[in-house]
């Protein structure tokens, strides 16, 4: 946080003033490997605490229910303008408050509560908003959930296409929260054609990777693509929709007054800031890096006898069963977090273990590359995080490797922080 803005949330909540700057410290000092999480820019920062937050803008841009929005209506014209751009859409909604906000939004626009939906299973790497039991998209619609192949921990086409034939979903998605491997999203088109399904690619994880052609799109062959907008983008906390011109009135009549009022200025001035980062040459070499940092990560990884989801990656994200390592993936990310490197514990495809106490831990690139990191800090990664796995009660350990870890960061500054 700047010192001027620092000092003004200081002498009225010196707390939360306190707790921030900790929080900044943490991510200044630490090497971040949560696959969903980045940094943002100073100016994508600024947008998003700007004066905007203050006005309410419910409707679209020329379409308002309120008066004052001489300025709200071309920021978000902007931000559809450069999502279109960036994406090749027909058409963005900006709107949504998250990835999950989007996806619902997707639901009403084309199904009716008991319709049959399809989607990748939570348990294989799916995400919740995809059908799974728990979510109220599993509660409200006949959910329809495929996996992946027990020997390979991929996905079999041919079989998603036999249970779409079979069933006969109404809405088939692509796409979800752990999964290692490109998605083949004009295989996915041609199955839904093929059942007479709606199209939904969900790439939340991928967003930043597809913008910038490090992996296919799904753009020109689906009906639907939804996304949040931090992740491999590096904007603000939101979600977006992308669809064909048909279907952007059911999108846009969904998303409000369907399931939400006002959007939120702040960040949809934000994404307009991170879309136009997003055009740059210097994004394109940051999302291809992603892809080349965890390929590299992967193949270090391995290297230490570590067992990783389809024996590699892809994209920016990594899946590994620690089993073999004799620690459980909750142990192993507590004691990794307490060396400086931060990741989630994760279920892998056919986990015996239960969801709270797993078989593996999920990691990705997106953060480090962020900062600059290449593929010799992803060797040295590897070999912390293999160290600290093997000894994960060595708290001497553990302060050894943090402090050589921060020794790495302060040579690789992080975006946005100035402390």
């Amino acid at each position: 946080m700047h010192a001027a803005l620092h000092e003004t949330l200081a002498k009225v909540d010196p707390e939360i003033a306190e707790l921030i700057a900790l929080e900044e410290k943490r991510q200044r000092d630490k090497i971040r490997l949560i696959a969903s999480e980045n940094y943002v820019s100073g100016a994508v920062l600024a947008a998003t605490g700007s004066i905007l937050t203050n006005k309410y803008s419910e409707g679209y841009a020329g379409k308002r229910y309120y008066e004052g929005q001489q300025y709200i209506d071309p920021i978000e014209q902007l931000c559809i303008d450069r999502a279109k751009a960036v994406f090749g859409a027909e058409h963005a909604n900006v709107q949504p408050y998250s990835g999950s906000p989007a996806n619902l939004a997707v639901y009403f626009a084309f199904l009716k509560p008991g319709d049959t939906v399809m989607g990748l299973g939570l348990p294989a790497g799916g995400h919740l908003t995809h059908g799974w039991n728990v979510s109220i998209t599993g509660a409200y619609f006949k959910s329809v959930q495929y996996g992946v192949r027990k020997d390979t921990h991929r996905i079999d086409l041919d079989e998603v296409r036999e249970l779409a034939r079979k069933e006969r979903p109404k809405l088939l998605w692509a796409g979800g929260t752990a999964v290692p491997r490109t998605i083949e999203f004009a295989a996915y088109a041609e199955i839904a054609k093929e059942v007479g399904a709606v199209f939904a690619a969900d790439i939340a994880h991928i967003s930043g990777l597809v913008a910038a052609g490090a992996h296919p799109s799904p753009v020109p062959v689906a009906d639907v693509v939804s996304t949040t907008t931090h992740k491999t983008l590096r904007g603000p906390r939101g979600g977006m929709i992308m669809c064909k011109a048909e279907h952007q009135k059911a999108i846009d009549r969904a998303v409000f007054p369907g399931l939400q009022g006002g959007p939120h200025n702040h960040t949809t001035a934000g994404l307009a800031v991170a879309l136009r980062e997003a055009q740059t040459d210097q994004f394109k070499q940051y999302a291809h890096q992603i892809v080349a940092n965890a390929k590299a990560l992967a193949a270090a990884l391995v290297e230490h006898g570590w067992s990783l989801i389809t024996g590699g990656t892809d994209n920016h994200l990594i899946l590994a069963d620690v089993t073999p390592k004799g620690i459980a993936g909750k142990v192993a990310a507590k004691a990794l977090d307490a060396a400086g490197m931060e990741l989630n514990y994760n279920s892998i495809p056919f986990d015996p273990r239960k969801p709270f106490d797993p078989s593996g831990v999920r990691l990705g690139t997106p953060s480090v590359t962020s900062r600059g990191m290449r593929e010799p800090e992803m060797k040295q990664i590897a070999a912390w995080m293999d160290a600290v796995v093997s000894a994960p009660t060595d708290t001497g350990l553990h302060e050894r490797v943090a402090g050589e870890i921060r020794e790495l960061c302060a040579k690789f500054p992080a975006p946005g922080i100035l402390i």
